[in-house]
């Protein structure tokens, strides 16, 4: 049986080499790159020819669907660049393909990295994420922003070990946490503009029970000041968020 290493990128230079140096194993690695102005295609075509360009974006679902199109083997592993297989992942997910039962779709524990450690409570530890299925049995949503794969009739989710871990360098800064979290919120905002209410009291209310939850309820407390600056910062983005969804509304609100 056989797996294709599925990714979507963009200006991913500093990350990629690493991601792609723990698929070597794949049999065959599919990326398709949104218009990178770094050396990323480079370092893409060192190891693999299955590299394309969709710079026309319509969200991170339809890109995933775009790059699963390529690929030709029985199952898709969907990773990121800022991921990296460990040896025991890597044991797991070759016993699965070779056992080929495509009743199911797997979730992955994820270890997450943030601003110089590995962030054990605050919601992020465990983290299971469902990356590994039957290529024609399914694939991911539509959404603009936080894609999540779509579980059909028939299939059912499995973990895989919890050791088999996935690490997951999320932030190295916050210079890095603002360029990322730049392009969710808007995406958020636009997926909602039109459907979805909103006010300055929604998006206070919402930003102060988002550090509440993060940082109380999910133990944030207990990654010492790492857990304190990552309940801060997801407050600050909630609440933009809800601000920005506020402020298009009343933008449209003139207009008319």
């Amino acid at each position: 049986m056989s797996v294709s290493a599925v990714l979507i990128v963009k200006n991913e230079q500093d990350r990629l080499k690493d991601c792609l140096e723990s698929l070597v194993w794949a049999t065959e690695i599919i990326i398709v790159d949104s218009g990178s102005t770094d050396n990323t295609l480079n370092i893409a075509k060192q190891y693999t020819d299955k590299v394309y360009i969709h710079a026309d974006w319509e969200g991170f679902g339809k890109q995933r669907q775009l790059a699963q199109g390529y690929a030709v083997c029985d199952w898709v592993f969907a990773i990121d660049a800022d991921e990296i297989v460990t040896s025991d992942l890597r044991e797991s997910i070759e016993h699965v393909v070779q056992a080929n039962d495509q009743r199911y779709a797997y979730a992955i524990n994820r270890k997450n990295w943030a601003f110089g450690q590995f962030i054990h409570h605050s919601g992020w530890s465990p983290d299971w994420v469902t990356r590994l299925y039957p290529r024609a049995k399914t694939s991911y949503c539509d959404s603009l922003v936080h894609e999540s794969l779509l579980i059909p009739e028939g299939i059912k989710i499995e973990s895989l070990p919890k050791t088999s871990h996935l690490l997951h360098y999320t932030y190295d800064s916050l210079y890095d946490y603002n360029l990322k979290v730049t392009g969710y919120l808007k995406a958020w905002a636009d997926q909602r503009v039109g459907t979805k209410k909103s006010s300055v009291l929604k998006g206070v209310c919402h930003g102060m029970f988002a550090f509440f939850r993060m940082y109380i309820l999910r133990l944030g407390f207990l990654d010492g000041r790492h857990g304190f600056i990552l309940a801060f910062l997801t407050a600050y983005t909630t609440s933009l968020k809800y601000f920005d969804l506020w402020l298009r509304q009343q933008e449209n609100t003139n207009d008319g």
